[in-house]
């Protein structure tokens, strides 16, 4: 679980910072940030949860 709490962390510096730099206005981060809020309300949740874990893994399997 610690995965999705740092990968939320990191979308929302990206929302921030994205603000702050005015490439988008509150108004659509804010429909942005509801639009996930319901989303992960919904019966397609579960298989976006397993194809992000699914990347993470990848990405962790990765010998550089």
């Amino acid at each position: 679980m610690a995965l999705s709490i740092s990968f939320v962390l990191v979308l929302g510096i990206v929302v921030v910072l994205m603000v702050r730099s005015k490439s988008v206005k509150p108004g659509p981060a804010i429909v942005c940030v509801l639009f996930g809020f319901f989303l992960a309300s919904t019966s397609i949740a579960p298989n976006i949860n397993r194809f992000v874990t699914g990347v993470a893994d990848m990405i962790g399997q990765i010998r550089f």
